[in-house]
């Protein structure tokens, strides 16, 4: 899985051509990992959320004060082993813009 974090606020950076042109970059991506069998699936998540903690009985409100901690999207991907993942993971073109992706096995329940 690559948890994908921070990065600049692409409404801030990009106008609407723009915006269209990286993402088609994020479309070639993925759609290759997609062609090569080695996407699962993946979205970006909307910056509103809660935090429970305190056993569930506290909820704060995300997302978190600092931009670069904020969790912006996730992949999930399929791959024999961690650093064949991390390669993959080096084409992002979320990297041009100061995001930061964890690379993590998922483990199977039970």
């Amino acid at each position: 899985m690559f948890i994908i974090r921070g990065g600049e606020n692409m409404d801030e950076v990009y106008d609407a051509e723009a915006m269209q042109e990286h993402m088609q970059k994020w479309q070639t991506w993925m759609g290759g990992m997609a062609q090569e069998g080695k996407l699962v699936g993946g979205e970006p998540l909307m910056n509103e959320g809660k935090a429970l903690t305190n056993g569930g009985t506290k909820v704060t409100d995300r997302p978190l004060v600092e931009g670069k901690e904020l969790v912006g999207g996730y992949i999930i991907v399929k791959a024999t082993t961690l650093d064949e993942a991390t390669e993959m993971a080096k084409g992002c073109p979320g990297f041009e813009h100061d995001c930061t992706i964890e690379v993590r096995e998922i483990r199977p329940m039970g």
